[in-house]
Formats: C-alpha cells, sequence, structure tokens
C-alpha cells in the first residue's frame, strides 16, 4: 500500500512540475512591423502578388526553438489566399535571395497549408519546431492564389529587398526586386522560461529607419537590439519595430494615426514589457498651431500610458529630435516641440526617459540636426551614423526592471 502512495505522489508531483512548466511558457514577439495600405508608387511591381511568389527577409532579434507567423489583410478590401508559406534560413540580411539548402519549413494554418485572409482580419500560422539564432535573417516565402496588387497591406519602409517570382514557386534566381514588405505582420518565438519579454517601440520615419542603409539591418532599434543581446541582464529582451513613414499622433500623415493604432501595435503584442514612444515631429511641422498639437499629444501619451500600466507594461518617452532647416521648422513649431519635450523630461508621468533630442543635437545650435549626421541634407532624419549614436546612448538598465 505505502508503495502505491509513494508512485502516486511521485506522479502528482511530475504532474504538477509539468503544469508550471506550461504555465511559464508564453508567447513573445521577436519581429515585427507596423502596416498600412500601401500607396500605389509602393504597390508590387510587375509580375504582381496574384498566382505568384514572395521571399521577404527579415532579421529577427532574440532567439528561440518554436516560432509561429503573423500575415495581415487588415487594412485591404479583397481577400488574400496564400496556396502556401515556408521559413528558411536566409543567407544575407536582404541584398540576395540565397537561403540556406535544406533550412525550409512549411507552415500550416489549422493543419491546412493554404488560407485565405478575409479583409481586415489577421491569421496566425501554427507554431512549428524551427531553430532561431538571435538576430538571424529569415526568408519568408509566399506562394499566392488571389491576391490584389494595387490593394495591399504591407510595410512600405522595409529598407530590405524582397523577392517576387512568377508562379508557385522557390526559385527567385531571376526574381523582380523590391524594397518594400506585404503581407508578412510578425514572427513570435516561444519563451520556454517565461524570462524573455519585448520593447515595443512607436514611431515615424525616424524609427523607420528613413536614412539607414538598406539591406545592413541599422535602425536605431537594431543597434539596441544588438546592444541588449550583449548583455547578460537583457539577453532575452526583443526589440519590436512599430515605425511609419509619415506618420502622426493625431491625424493626418500616413497609415493609421497612433491614437488610431498603439491599442494593436502596442498593448496587442504578445509579450510586450516595455514601451518605447518616439513620434510627434509630422505633428509638430504640418499646419496648425503647433503648441496646442504638443498638448494634444500629450493627451494621448497619457492614454498609452494609463492602459499599458494596467497590463504592467512600463512606457518610456523619447525626445523629438531637432528639424530647424527644414520646412518643418518655425518659431511656432519650435515652441511646439519643446513643450513636448519638456513633458516627457520633466513631467513624471513616463517610466523613463530617452533624449534622443540631445543625442542628436548640434552642441552650437540645439535647435537643428548635429551636422554629422544629416541625411540628404534634409535637416530632419539622421544618417547611419546618428542611427547607431542613438541606438548606442539608450541606458539598458531600462530593460532590466
Amino acid at each position: 500500500m505505502k508503495r502505491i502512495l509513494d508512485i502516486i505522489l511521485v506522479l502528482v508531483a511530475i504532474a504538477i512540475s509539468t503544469l508550471n512548466l506550461d504555465a511559464r511558457k508564453k508567447w513573445v514577439g521577436t519581429w515585427a512591423t507596423a502596416e498600412q495600405v500601401v500607396e500605389p508608387h509602393n504597390c508590387p511591381p510587375e509580375p504582381g502578388l496574384g498566382n505568384n511568389s514572395i521571399r521577404q527577409i527579415v532579421q529577427v532579434s532574440i532567439g528561440g526553438d518554436k516560432i509561429r507567423l503573423k500575415f495581415s489583410n487588415e487594412f485591404s478590401k479583397t481577400p488574400v489566399t496564400i496556396n502556401a508559406a515556408a521559413v528558411s534560413h536566409a543567407l544575407t540580411a536582404g541584398y540576395e535571395p540565397d537561403v540556406e539548402a535544406g533550412s525550409m519549413v512549411y507552415l500550416t494554418f489549422k493543419g491546412k497549408s493554404s488560407v485565405t485572409i478575409k479583409p481586415g482580419e489577421l491569421v496566425t500560422s501554427d507554431p512549428i519546431k524551427y531553430h532561431l539564432d538571435p538576430r538571424d535573417n529569415v526568408a519568408i516565402d509566399i506562394q499566392f492564389g488571389a491576391a490584389s496588387s494595387t490593394d495591399v497591406t504591407g510595410h512600405p519602409g522595409s529598407r530590405t529587398t524582397s523577392y517576387i517570382a512568377t508562379g508557385n514557386t522557390t526559385d527567385f534566381t531571376n526574381a523582380v526586386r523590391t524594397d518594400h514588405w506585404y503581407i508578412i505582420n510578425a514572427i513570435e518565438t516561444e519563451s520556454k522560461d517565461g524570462k524573455a519579454c519585448a520593447i515595443a517601440v512607436m514611431g515615424d520615419s525616424i524609427t523607420d529607419g528613413r536614412g539607414s542603409t538598406t539591406n545592413m539591418q541599422n535602425r536605431w532599434t537594431d543597434v539596441l537590439s544588438r546592444k541588449l543581446l550583449a548583455d547578460e541582464s537583457t539577453k532575452d529582451v526583443a526589440v519590436l519595430n512599430f515605425g511609419l513613414g509619415g506618420n502622426c499622433v493625431l491625424r493626418g500623415g500616413l497609415g493609421p494615426t497612433v491614437k488610431d493604432r498603439y491599442e494593436r501595435d502596442l498593448l496587442g503584442q504578445e509579450g510586450v514589457r516595455y514601451i518605447i514612444i518616439f513620434e510627434g515631429v509630422n505633428d509638430l511641422g504640418g499646419r496648425g498651431d503647433a503648441t496646442d498639437k504638443a498638448k494634444d499629444i500629450i493627451k494621448v501619451y497619457k492614454d498609452i500610458i494609463k492602459k499599458a500600466h494596467k497590463k504592467d507594461i512600463l512606457v518610456y518617452g523619447a525626445t523629438v529630435a531637432p528639424f530647424k532647416g527644414n520646412n518643418y521648422y518655425s518659431k511656432n513649431h519650435e515652441e511646439g516641440r519643446k513643450i513636448l519635450n519638456d513633458w516627457i523630461l520633466y513631467g513624471g508621468e513616463f517610466d523613463g526617459v530617452i533624449d534622443f533630442a540631445s543625442i542628436a543635437a548640434d552642441p552650437s545650435d540645439k535647435e537643428q540636426l548635429n551636422p554629422k549626421y544629416l541625411y540628404e541634407n534634409d535637416w530632419l532624419h539622421p544618417n547611419a551614423q546618428g542611427y547607431n549614436d542613438m541606438g548606442k546612448s539608450i541606458d539598458i538598465k531600462l530593460f532590466n526592471k
């Protein structure tokens, strides 16, 4: 009898241990992008997507052994059919389509190889065993059935080359090149011990990486990711870039505004523990009184902070970089920037601050970008050196709380 009881106790202990392990497992984003309806001049070139194939390359942040992918048709008015989708290890960060032989794994959707994504929908693949190292380059292949090339959900500012080939194929030798992403939305990895988490970054073109080097993955968010991975205390922290070129907080601009997208792009992501908000320049530099806009932006940020805190998410504010010399600049627009930055720095609402304005500014004129960071002399977007210095300036202690 005692032996039977001992066996029962051992089995119960094993069951409890298994349950505890399962409870610690969670999904965490390792790569993601912000999406919009793609503008006509950024739509897929010929031969287009319908009944053809595309290979898109992304660079993840943290690694893992089990992944799942998300595909989006959220901003389109017509359905998209994926006949087949697969992932493989890309041999470059985007400048060539080649992949590692034998590394391709096909995805399924509720057990099926194909899926039709209705307008306004997002679909998630079934999980697959697939090893990712930190900062791995991943090729995502999609073989399309019916798919529009003029009504497309995507991310125009990929800073990474994609490859379109005729027919349903895995041969991209003679593919057409285009520097945009379409349909792909996120890659998530399973954190077995529950330690991994993510930073979701809300931004405009300066976060999206205008001025960085195509296929070099050197946006400031990439630099931050590598810095986090190099430290034992933050090596399990992913970085998700939700920058959109031309984006605004309040109204207008390109893509959905911050107030319309933060619930999805920040609070709706898997495994998010931290948020960085680095927006506002397109609002402040547009028409209208910038001081009033600054106050309205602050209201939106307060709302994000309040809702994030309810989810136990810490929120960090990044100051708006200077733009004197750009046509955005005026005395009123600069005053709006000062109001917003002073609130970010001293308002006490954020859980921490990243002072990009100080990093990027000309030491002799704090209202303009440091000349060594100029990209195309527009006095707004930093170049690759600027992004490198911005990313390296961030205190990683913010991300071990």
